[in-house]
């Protein structure tokens, strides 16, 4: 940041520009001398200018101009120039200085919002649309190349001279590109020390300070942040639950509900540009034989305690509707029957979105929690390998670690408990903006911007506790089309497993597997099935490497599975070109496959997973579906799914994604996408009569530069696919041995 401009917006800085002056020269003594700026004087001469030189020059100036031109004058002047003349009094000076020294700022390039100087340097105030606010930031911003426009009052003042005398645009140039760039911390530090300070340890990030008692999550170190989150308590668990920190659900309060609208709303708002993550809670909650209470919360993701919060007690009910219908007008800009009832809303620039929550309990809540797991398994009616299996869906712990390895695990927002509609209106983001980045025809900053609106929409929709920008497709797939998949299946699991820690049941774990809908018996061990399942997982895993540690799996239990949603075994087993392949899974994610079946990919995206589109993915390496269920090194558990899966008459080999997947997903063929690494075929065998089993050791391919490590198959007719295995496994470190013993 430029050192003579910093001090302008303060007051009470003449002592500290002086030092600044003072502490420039001091620091140019004995050091070789500084390629000098030339400016342009008559005759076609160049006056050599210091930096310190130009500082003392633009000190004079503020100050002369200062003395004879009011803040209206200034408001006036920058008005005339087209630049933006609202704000403080001081940040008028600081922009109306600035322009009359170096020349009126042109537009941002990005978003054609108007340039503002913050500190460091120059940032747009504009926005990209009503979700994000433009980011657009740099120390040489581009300046008209004409003389700012006078009007008569400045052109009639005393100072009229002087500032003809900079009209020059070369002149304007020349000077700018003599002023250093650096921050205000680095000012002051270096004049307290009188010791010029090391650049790099004060870049724009880490000259931010943070205020509050705490340190917000997205300020800490990831892995601390982690921890601080995954033990965080859930705060609202769905659309009837009511906030923890009223502590009316102690009292029996439930959420006021009326001519069919619950009162309890729920916000996200992410813009990037602003530094703004934040979420908003409001309730109006009936406590029994008590009035009605108003709770009002909004803050920083991460900083609770230096949210803002109000819990207020209305004896008139009218009243209190009144109040909370204008608070959501106020925090929204939106009129809230028509979301409530209509789901119709229009977001407006930095203001909140509705995080449409279902009715519901998160399974964070509803789930099991580490101390009710052991009882509940004693209990159980089950076989004891299904009962422990029912455990592991039914515990809390699988979903709190997703949530929180996505980042998507605030205790404010039950993100496990979001409705279609809410899931509706992400997948349709998600689509929109992939095909849009796929026709993009825009370049540098500007596809920059595009990515980073799409970024702060989406953050706002699936709200996170860490913001980024996404910048590839690797990372839209990995944190966007997967999280949004992952949220999507706990949403599902929430529903199914309910409120089981207030369950009448004696054995809550049955009833659960009841629910679910399938069919789970454990596979003998001594049977030919088991001893063909460990064969192929021998055969066709490779360490999953983490950091400098390998890991390998140990096979703990198999399931044979038979399912109510989707193709029976029977009915796949008819069709053509069959094989038993594996599908990866989060354990998150097993209980909606096991309930609904399997669901397509997301979205199209030219990367592993959703290369060949909106299909149904599996490989015929155990090392593939291994990538998926292994979670971290203190997660050691995970599942494989084993299913039959029919490739049909018409097989497309494809190494590289496809230009337009449609007509793939159309024509409902299969694409085998040809991976680094194959299956040895002399070593297949053949399954319950004709289902090929590609359980050859893993060799390398002719495919050397394909971007598959292993091969992928993708079909796009859920009928093609039947679930038929689940393989329990332990992942352990290299050296470990795969135990083909129980």
């Amino acid at each position: 940041m430029r050192t003579d401009v910093l001090f302008l917006g303060r007051q009470n800085r003449t002592e500290q520009l002086r030092d600044v002056k003072e502490f420039h020269l001091k620091s140019d003594e004995g050091k070789e001398s500084p390629k000098k700026p030339k400016i342009e004087a008559g005759n076609d001469q160049y006056e050599e200018k210091t930096t310190s030189d130009v500082a003392n020059e633009f000190e004079e100036f503020c100050k002369a101009v200062r003395e004879h031109l009011s803040i209206a004058q200034m408001r006036e002047i920058l008005e005339a120039n087209d630049q933006d003349s609202s704000g403080s009094d001081a940040s008028v000076a600081i922009k109306c200085l600035d322009m009359l020294f170096y020349g009126p700022l042109e537009k941002c390039e990005i978003c054609n919002g108007d340039l503002e100087f913050d500190g460091n340097r120059y940032s747009c105030k504009g926005t990209y649309s009503e979700w994000s606010s433009c980011v657009y930031k740099t120390r040489r911003p581009a300046r008209k190349q004409e003389p700012p426009k006078l009007p008569d009052s400045a052109l009639n003042s005393a100072v009229a001279d002087l500032l003809n005398k900079y009209e020059d645009p070369r002149i304007r140039s020349h000077r700018e590109r003599g002023v250093r760039v650096v921050s205000e911390t680095w000012l002051l530090d270096s004049i307290e020390k009188q010791e010029a300070q090391p650049l790099e340890a004060y870049d724009i990030v880490t000259d931010l300070s943070i205020d509050g008692k705490g340190i917000p999550w997205d300020k800490q170190i990831p892995d601390e942040s982690a921890l601080e989150s995954l033990s965080a308590e859930l705060k609202l668990y769905g659309k009837r639950g009511v906030y923890k920190d009223t502590r009316l659900q102690e009292q029996g309060g439930q959420i006021f509900e009326k001519d069919g609208i619950l009162y309890n709303c729920a916000f996200s708002l992410c813009d990037q540009g602003r530094s703004i993550n934040e979420y908003c809670i409001m309730q109006l909650i009936k406590v029994p034989d008590g009035n009605l209470h108003l709770y009002y919360k909004k803050g920083r993701v991460g900083d609770d305690s230096n949210a803002q919060e109000r819990l207020e007690e209305w004896k008139d009910v009218d009243g209190a509707v009144k109040e909370f219908v204008r608070l959501f007008e106020e925090v929204t800009g939106n009129e809230f029957e028509p979301w409530e009832r209509e789901k119709k809303f229009q977001k407006k620039p930095l203001k909140f979105y509705p995080i449409d929550i279902d009715d519901g309990v998160d399974v964070r809540c509803g789930g099991l929690g580490l101390r009710q797991l052991g009882v509940a398994t004693a209990h159980c009616k089950l076989e004891s390998t299904v009962a422990n299996f029912m455990k592991v869906l039914c515990s809390q712990e699988i979903y709190k670690y997703a949530l929180m390895e996505m980042d998507l695990d605030a205790p404010d927002l039950p993100m496990g408990m979001l409705s279609n509609i809410h899931l509706k209106k992400c997948e349709e983001v998600l689509l929109e903006f992939v095909e849009k980045v796929k026709s993009m025809k825009e370049s540098g900053p500007k596809a920059e911007a595009v990515w980073l609106d799409f970024s702060q929409r989406w953050f706002t929709l699936m709200h996170s506790v860490r913001l980024f920008i996404f910048r590839d497709y690797q990372e839209l797939a990995d944190h966007c089309a997967a999280s949004f998949e992952c949220v999507r299946d706990i949403v599902v699991a929430s529903h199914v497993i309910g409120r089981m820690g207030e369950d009448t049941l004696d054995d809550s774990l049955s009833d659960r597997y009841k629910r679910i809908g399938c069919i789970i018996s454990p596979v003998d061990n001594d049977s030919d099935d088991y001893k063909m399942i460990l064969n192929y997982v021998e055969k066709t895993y490779e360490p999953v490497k983490v950091a400098d540690i390998e890991y390998g799996i140990s096979v703990e239990n198999i399931f044979s599975v038979e399912t109510k949603e989707g193709p029976t075994f029977d009915e796949v087993k008819k069709l053509p070109n069959k094989r038993l392949l594996w599908c990866g899974t989060r354990s998150s994610n097993l209980l909606r496959h096991l309930h609904k079946g399997f669901l397509p990919a997301s979205c199209s995206i030219p990367v592993p997973g959703y290369m060949f589109g909106e299909g149904i993915v599996c490989s015929d390496a155990a090392a593939e579906a291994a990538r998926y269920g292994f979670t971290a090194v203190d997660r050691p558990e995970g599942f494989l799914i084993l299913a039959v899966f029919s490739q049909g008459e018409e097989i497309i080999e494809l190494k590289n994604p496809p230009e337009d997947t449609n007509r793939l997903v159309e024509k409902k063929v299969c694409v085998k996408g040809l991976g680094r690494k194959k299956p040895d075929e002399s070593e297949f065998i053949d399954w319950k009569d004709d289902i090929k089993v590609p359980c050859g050791r893993l060799i390398p391919s002719e495919h050397k530069d394909s971007p598959l490590e292993y091969n992928e198959y993708t079909v796009y007719d859920p009928k093609q696919v039947s679930m038929k295995f689940l393989v329990g496994v332990k992942y352990e470190e290299k050296d470990a041995v795969i135990d083909t013993e129980e």
